[in-house]
Protein backbone atom coordinates (compact mmCIF):
# COMPACT_ATOMS: atom_id res chain seq x y z
CA UNK A 1 0.00 0.00 0.00
CA UNK A 2 1.12 3.58 -1.20
CA UNK A 3 2.32 5.57 1.99
CA UNK A 4 1.60 9.36 1.44
CA UNK A 5 3.29 12.54 3.43
CA UNK A 6 -0.07 13.82 5.44
CA UNK A 7 -2.38 11.63 7.63
CA UNK A 8 -5.26 11.10 4.79
CA UNK A 9 -7.58 9.90 7.92
CA UNK A 10 -8.12 13.67 8.99
CA UNK A 11 -11.51 15.19 7.12
CA UNK A 12 -11.03 19.04 6.70
CA UNK A 13 -13.76 21.76 6.46
CA UNK A 14 -14.46 22.66 2.84
CA UNK A 15 -16.30 25.80 2.17
CA UNK A 16 -16.63 26.44 -1.39
CA UNK A 17 -17.81 29.27 -3.42
CA UNK A 18 -18.64 29.27 -7.19
CA UNK A 19 -17.95 31.96 -9.24
CA UNK A 20 -20.31 31.80 -12.24
CA UNK A 21 -18.48 34.51 -14.43
CA UNK A 22 -15.36 32.21 -14.47
CA UNK A 23 -16.93 29.12 -13.54
CA UNK A 24 -14.37 28.79 -10.75
CA UNK A 25 -14.54 27.63 -7.24
CA UNK A 26 -12.58 29.05 -4.68
CA UNK A 27 -12.59 27.22 -1.25
CA UNK A 28 -11.81 27.66 2.31
CA UNK A 29 -10.20 24.59 3.80
CA UNK A 30 -10.13 24.53 7.42
CA UNK A 31 -8.33 21.92 9.81
CA UNK A 32 -10.31 20.40 11.77
CA UNK A 33 -8.39 20.63 15.24
CA UNK A 34 -8.45 24.36 15.18
CA UNK A 35 -9.39 27.56 14.17
CA UNK A 36 -6.66 27.85 10.96
CA UNK A 37 -7.71 27.26 7.15
CA UNK A 38 -6.28 28.00 4.23
CA UNK A 39 -7.97 29.69 0.69
CA UNK A 40 -7.48 27.86 -2.24
CA UNK A 41 -7.53 29.48 -5.87
CA UNK A 42 -8.99 33.02 -5.12
CA UNK A 43 -10.82 35.31 -7.58
CA UNK A 44 -10.65 39.02 -8.09
CA UNK A 45 -13.18 40.27 -10.34
CA UNK A 46 -12.73 41.95 -13.72
CA UNK A 47 -14.86 43.77 -16.08
CA UNK A 48 -12.50 43.14 -18.85
CA UNK A 49 -14.43 45.58 -21.65
CA UNK A 50 -14.41 48.61 -19.08
CA UNK A 51 -10.92 47.78 -17.42
CA UNK A 52 -12.79 47.80 -14.02
CA UNK A 53 -11.03 45.56 -11.22
CA UNK A 54 -13.37 44.58 -7.98
CA UNK A 55 -13.88 42.54 -5.08
CA UNK A 56 -16.65 40.95 -4.34
CA UNK A 57 -16.17 37.21 -4.71
CA UNK A 58 -12.62 37.89 -1.99
CA UNK A 59 -14.98 39.80 0.29
CA UNK A 60 -17.49 37.00 0.15
CA UNK A 61 -14.25 34.49 1.56
CA UNK A 62 -13.09 37.40 3.78
CA UNK A 63 -16.24 38.27 5.57
CA UNK A 64 -16.58 33.83 5.22
CA UNK A 65 -13.34 33.64 7.09
CA UNK A 66 -14.08 36.39 9.74
CA UNK A 67 -17.46 35.18 10.40
CA UNK A 68 -16.31 31.54 11.50
CA UNK A 69 -13.48 32.78 13.86
CA UNK A 70 -11.07 31.79 11.36
CA UNK A 71 -7.15 32.22 11.09
CA UNK A 72 -6.21 32.45 7.82
CA UNK A 73 -2.39 30.95 7.04
CA UNK A 74 -2.05 29.87 3.68
CA UNK A 75 -3.57 31.21 0.25
CA UNK A 76 -2.68 28.52 -2.18
CA UNK A 77 -2.68 28.76 -6.34
CA UNK A 78 -2.72 25.57 -7.68
CA UNK A 79 -1.21 27.16 -10.87
CA UNK A 80 -0.98 30.51 -12.99
CA UNK A 81 -4.56 30.54 -14.16
CA UNK A 82 -5.49 31.80 -17.24
CA UNK A 83 -8.96 32.37 -17.33
CA UNK A 84 -9.25 33.82 -13.84
CA UNK A 85 -7.09 36.56 -12.15
CA UNK A 86 -6.18 35.68 -8.57
CA UNK A 87 -7.14 38.57 -5.35
CA UNK A 88 -4.39 36.83 -3.22
CA UNK A 89 -2.53 40.12 -2.75
CA UNK A 90 -6.28 41.38 -1.48
CA UNK A 91 -7.27 38.33 0.52
CA UNK A 92 -3.24 39.11 2.29
CA UNK A 93 -3.82 42.41 3.19
CA UNK A 94 -7.00 42.13 4.75
CA UNK A 95 -6.33 38.71 6.58
CA UNK A 96 -2.42 37.83 6.61
CA UNK A 97 -1.36 34.54 5.37
CA UNK A 98 1.11 33.17 3.02
CA UNK A 99 1.15 33.36 -0.81
CA UNK A 100 2.64 30.17 -1.96
CA UNK A 101 2.62 28.23 -5.92
CA UNK A 102 4.67 25.54 -7.41
CA UNK A 103 8.17 26.62 -7.78
CA UNK A 104 8.16 25.85 -11.44
CA UNK A 105 6.67 29.51 -11.59
CA UNK A 106 10.04 30.77 -12.76
CA UNK A 107 9.18 28.99 -15.92
CA UNK A 108 5.97 30.37 -16.68
CA UNK A 109 7.03 33.99 -15.97
CA UNK A 110 10.10 33.18 -17.97
CA UNK A 111 7.80 32.01 -21.03
CA UNK A 112 4.85 34.94 -20.29
CA UNK A 113 7.41 37.49 -19.50
CA UNK A 114 8.72 37.36 -23.21
CA UNK A 115 5.34 37.40 -24.22
CA UNK A 116 4.25 41.09 -22.61
CA UNK A 117 7.56 41.96 -23.05
CA UNK A 118 8.05 42.97 -19.68
CA UNK A 119 11.00 44.19 -18.69
CA UNK A 120 13.85 44.10 -16.81
CA UNK A 121 11.82 45.33 -13.49
CA UNK A 122 9.95 42.38 -13.75
CA UNK A 123 11.62 39.53 -11.34
CA UNK A 124 11.23 36.35 -13.04
CA UNK A 125 12.52 33.94 -9.80
CA UNK A 126 9.58 33.32 -8.12
CA UNK A 127 9.81 36.38 -5.51
CA UNK A 128 6.03 37.72 -5.83
CA UNK A 129 5.17 34.92 -3.64
CA UNK A 130 5.93 34.10 -0.21
CA UNK A 131 6.57 30.22 -0.93
CA UNK A 132 7.92 28.04 -3.68
CA UNK A 133 6.71 24.56 -3.49
CA UNK A 134 9.00 21.78 -4.92
CA UNK A 135 7.26 18.10 -5.57
CA UNK A 136 5.84 16.58 -2.09
CA UNK A 137 7.06 19.91 0.03
CA UNK A 138 4.71 19.52 3.20
CA UNK A 139 2.93 22.68 4.86
CA UNK A 140 0.93 23.20 8.10
CA UNK A 141 -2.41 24.32 8.37
CA UNK A 142 -2.95 24.51 12.39
CA UNK A 143 -2.24 20.94 13.13
CA UNK A 144 -3.35 19.82 9.60
CA UNK A 145 -0.20 18.50 7.80
CA UNK A 146 -0.68 18.89 3.58
CA UNK A 147 1.91 18.25 0.65
CA UNK A 148 2.12 19.79 -2.55
CA UNK A 149 1.92 17.06 -5.46
CA UNK A 150 3.55 18.16 -8.91
CA UNK A 151 0.91 17.76 -11.83
CA UNK A 152 1.34 19.00 -14.73
CA UNK A 153 0.71 19.20 -18.44
CA UNK A 154 -1.72 21.69 -18.08
CA UNK A 155 1.03 23.80 -17.68
CA UNK A 156 4.62 23.57 -16.42
CA UNK A 157 3.87 25.07 -12.77
CA UNK A 158 0.39 22.91 -12.32
CA UNK A 159 0.16 21.59 -8.42
CA UNK A 160 -2.35 19.23 -6.63
CA UNK A 161 -2.71 19.53 -2.82
CA UNK A 162 -3.41 17.45 -0.41
CA UNK A 163 -4.93 18.59 2.94
CA UNK A 164 -6.36 15.30 5.04
CA UNK A 165 -8.52 13.66 2.99
CA UNK A 166 -9.28 16.55 0.27
CA UNK A 167 -7.36 17.05 -2.57
CA UNK A 168 -7.44 20.27 -4.63
CA UNK A 169 -6.70 19.47 -8.28
CA UNK A 170 -6.80 22.61 -10.17
CA UNK A 171 -7.07 22.18 -13.58
CA UNK A 172 -5.55 18.81 -13.59
CA UNK A 173 -8.75 16.98 -14.21
CA UNK A 174 -12.19 18.22 -14.04
CA UNK A 175 -15.55 16.51 -12.90
CA UNK A 176 -16.07 13.20 -14.26
CA UNK A 177 -18.52 14.21 -17.33
CA UNK A 178 -15.77 17.30 -17.66
CA UNK A 179 -12.79 14.69 -18.73
CA UNK A 180 -9.66 17.21 -18.43
CA UNK A 181 -8.43 20.54 -19.07
CA UNK A 182 -6.43 21.61 -22.19
CA UNK A 183 -2.84 20.96 -22.19
CA UNK A 184 -2.24 23.61 -25.59
CA UNK A 185 -0.80 26.54 -23.50
CA UNK A 186 2.54 27.57 -23.22
CA UNK A 187 4.49 24.82 -21.84
CA UNK A 188 1.02 22.10 -21.49
CA UNK A 189 1.79 18.68 -22.81
CA UNK A 190 -0.99 16.05 -23.19
CA UNK A 191 1.34 13.08 -22.41
CA UNK A 192 2.51 14.50 -19.73
CA UNK A 193 -0.97 15.94 -18.47
CA UNK A 194 -2.34 12.12 -18.52
CA UNK A 195 0.91 11.35 -16.58
CA UNK A 196 -0.15 13.76 -14.01
CA UNK A 197 -3.23 12.57 -14.08
CA UNK A 198 -2.62 8.94 -13.16
CA UNK A 199 -0.25 10.28 -10.11
CA UNK A 200 -4.01 12.04 -8.46
CA UNK A 201 -5.96 8.53 -9.27
CA UNK A 202 -3.12 6.82 -7.82
CA UNK A 203 -4.49 8.31 -4.58
CA UNK A 204 -6.85 6.09 -2.29
CA UNK A 205 -10.01 5.71 -3.66
CA UNK A 206 -11.93 7.60 -1.31
CA UNK A 207 -9.99 10.37 -1.51
CA UNK A 208 -12.48 13.88 -1.76
CA UNK A 209 -11.39 15.64 -5.02
CA UNK A 210 -12.50 19.30 -5.11
CA UNK A 211 -12.41 20.80 -8.94
CA UNK A 212 -10.96 24.58 -9.59
CA UNK A 213 -13.59 24.82 -12.70
CA UNK A 214 -16.97 23.25 -14.01
CA UNK A 215 -19.10 24.41 -17.03
CA UNK A 216 -21.63 22.20 -16.14
CA UNK A 217 -21.73 20.14 -19.41
CA UNK A 218 -24.86 18.76 -20.68
CA UNK A 219 -27.00 21.39 -18.29
CA UNK A 220 -26.34 19.90 -15.44
CA UNK A 221 -26.22 21.83 -12.24
CA UNK A 222 -22.99 22.90 -10.88
CA UNK A 223 -20.75 20.65 -9.26
CA UNK A 224 -16.67 20.64 -8.09
CA UNK A 225 -16.65 16.99 -5.62
CA UNK A 226 -15.90 14.42 -6.69
CA UNK A 227 -13.65 10.87 -5.39
CA UNK A 228 -10.64 8.97 -7.21
CA UNK A 229 -12.77 6.00 -7.31
CA UNK A 230 -15.39 8.51 -9.18
CA UNK A 231 -12.69 9.67 -11.48
CA UNK A 232 -10.64 6.55 -12.29
CA UNK A 233 -14.30 4.63 -13.44
CA UNK A 234 -16.27 7.12 -14.92
CA UNK A 235 -13.92 10.01 -15.42
CA UNK A 236 -14.79 10.37 -19.74
CA UNK A 237 -11.42 11.11 -20.46
CA UNK A 238 -9.28 9.16 -18.51
CA UNK A 239 -11.22 7.13 -16.76
CA UNK A 240 -11.96 2.83 -17.45
CA UNK A 241 -8.71 2.29 -18.32
CA UNK A 242 -8.27 4.52 -21.39
CA UNK A 243 -4.69 4.50 -22.64
CA UNK A 244 -1.97 6.97 -22.95
CA UNK A 245 -2.25 7.35 -26.65
CA UNK A 246 -5.88 7.42 -26.52
CA UNK A 247 -5.83 10.41 -24.12
CA UNK A 248 -3.18 12.17 -26.27
CA UNK A 249 -5.10 11.89 -29.36
CA UNK A 250 -8.25 13.10 -28.45
CA UNK A 251 -6.75 16.00 -26.14
CA UNK A 252 -4.55 17.06 -28.97
CA UNK A 253 -7.27 16.67 -31.58
CA UNK A 254 -10.00 18.46 -28.72
CA UNK A 255 -7.27 20.94 -28.01
CA UNK A 256 -6.91 22.35 -31.40
CA UNK A 257 -10.72 23.53 -32.25
CA UNK A 258 -10.49 25.41 -28.85
CA UNK A 259 -10.56 29.09 -28.69
CA UNK A 260 -8.33 31.28 -26.13
CA UNK A 261 -9.95 31.88 -22.52
CA UNK A 262 -11.61 35.34 -22.52
CA UNK A 263 -9.48 36.28 -19.56
CA UNK A 264 -6.16 34.64 -20.26
CA UNK A 265 -4.52 38.02 -20.98
CA UNK A 266 -4.77 39.89 -18.11
CA UNK A 267 -4.89 36.73 -16.06
CA UNK A 268 -1.33 35.32 -16.88
CA UNK A 269 -0.45 39.12 -16.59
CA UNK A 270 -1.46 39.26 -12.87
CA UNK A 271 -1.33 36.15 -11.51
CA UNK A 272 2.45 35.54 -12.83
CA UNK A 273 2.68 38.70 -10.56
CA UNK A 274 0.67 36.51 -7.57
CA UNK A 275 -2.16 38.67 -8.35
CA UNK A 276 -0.90 42.32 -8.49
CA UNK A 277 -1.47 44.37 -11.13
CA UNK A 278 0.96 45.41 -12.83
CA UNK A 279 1.88 49.30 -13.18
CA UNK A 280 3.12 51.65 -15.93
CA UNK A 281 5.93 53.59 -15.91
CA UNK A 282 4.01 56.24 -13.98
CA UNK A 283 2.99 53.56 -11.44
CA UNK A 284 -0.75 53.33 -12.53
CA UNK A 285 -2.14 50.28 -12.89
CA UNK A 286 -1.94 48.93 -16.69
CA UNK A 287 -2.55 45.79 -18.84
CA UNK A 288 -0.89 44.81 -22.06
CA UNK A 289 -2.36 43.36 -25.15
CA UNK A 290 0.12 41.27 -27.35
CA UNK A 291 -0.33 41.21 -30.73
CA UNK A 292 -0.73 37.45 -32.61
CA UNK A 293 1.41 35.81 -29.90
CA UNK A 294 -0.82 33.84 -28.20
Amino acid sequence: MATYPVNMAIKPDVFAFFDAATNTISYIVKDPDSSACAIVDSVMDIDYAAGRITFDHADELIRTVIDKGLQLEWIIETHVHADHLSAAPYIQEKLGGKIGVGSKITVVQDTFGKVFNEGTEFQRDGSQFDALFEDGDTYMIGNMQAYAMYTPGHTPACMVHVMGDAAFVGDTLFMPDGGSARADFPGGDAGVLYDSIQKVLALPDETRLFMCHDYGPNGRDIAWETSVAEEKTHNIHVGGGKTKEEFVKFRTERDATLAMPNLIIPSLQVNMRAGEVPKDPDGNPMLKVPVNAL
